[in-house]
């Protein structure tokens, strides 16, 4: 597809993530109204989330009618199809608990490549944006992954569902520390992504993600110099993938502590 064309597109898409953001803060605003139910251990959905969900797949169904659509709460992309991957609320526990630590994210895949990637986090007020080949920026303004060269010039975010064993992770933080690194622990694997590719962060490592949750801000540290580890290998889209994202020199720094090749 064109260049300009993609651009649009991805104007497009920072429209809809800024009305669900809007959406999604007003009920974070009256969470206590809310009603919640439990998927599983550790793990969240409310009316909020099918809410917000229900706005982006109408827009985007709108704008992009032969698109696909995959979202956490529900959705079906048709095989062969450019999909939209997308997490309405990443961040959910964080998002009912009064912590302003989650957010809107969504992706465009085709052909097995991830070509639009945005996150907007309403408390903050800020829109991370990428597409492939074209940068990646913050609210208008480029940005680029640290310039790090050791695990102890800055922080690395470290992720963690009970879809994963905690003997997958543990041994992380130990060895980390060693290296005289610190960590940091998100609750949103998004945010912890658009954060590694502005710089906030040196890394980010999760033993497993669901793609509406790692797909945008994959393409976001990618395109801001960082490495990524290939997360749609095998049936990684519906299934799920470890994720390692780093700046350039931290990469082989966390792929050697994590075990992770």
């Amino acid at each position: 597809m064109p260049t300009a064309a993609l651009d649009l597109e991805l104007a497009a898409a920072c429209a809809v993530a800024r009305e669900a953001g809007a959406l999604a803060l007003r009920r974070f605003r009256g969470r206590d109204r809310l009603a919640i139910e439990h998927k599983g251990l550790q793990d969240l959905v409310s009316e909020a989330d099918r809410e917000v969900e229900a706005v982006i797949r109408g827009r985007l169904a709108t704008l992009f009618p032969a698109d696909g659509f995959l979202g956490e709460e529900g959705g079906h992309a048709p095989a062969g199809a450019a999909t939209w991957v997308v997490d309405p609320i990443d961040g959910t526990w964080c998002f009912l608990n009064g912590i302003a630590s989650w957010c809107v994210s969504l992706a465009r895949v085709r052909d097995r490549r991830i070509e639009l990637g945005v996150i907007h986090d309403p408390c903050a007020g800020e829109l991370f944006a990428a597409r492939a080949g074209g940068g990646a920026t913050l609210d208008g303004a480029p940005i680029r992954v640290a310039e790090a060269r050791t695990l102890a010039d800055g922080t690395v975010s470290v992720g963690f569902s009970h879809r994963s064993r905690p003997e997958e992770v543990a041994p992380i933080f130990g060895r980390l520390l060693e290296a005289g690194g610190m960590y940091h622990r998100h609750g949103s694997g998004a945010l912890g992504l658009a954060w590694t590719a502005c710089g906030r962060l040196i890394g980010y490592v999760e033993p497993h993600m669901n793609s509406w949750d790692a797909l945008a801000g994959l393409l976001l540290v990618e395109e801001a110099g960082g490495r990524v580890r290939e997360f749609l290998a095998g049936d990684g889209l519906f299934r799920g993938n470890r994720v390692l994202a780093a700046a350039p020199a931290i990469y082989p720094l966390l792929e050697e502590l994590t075990g992770w090749r």
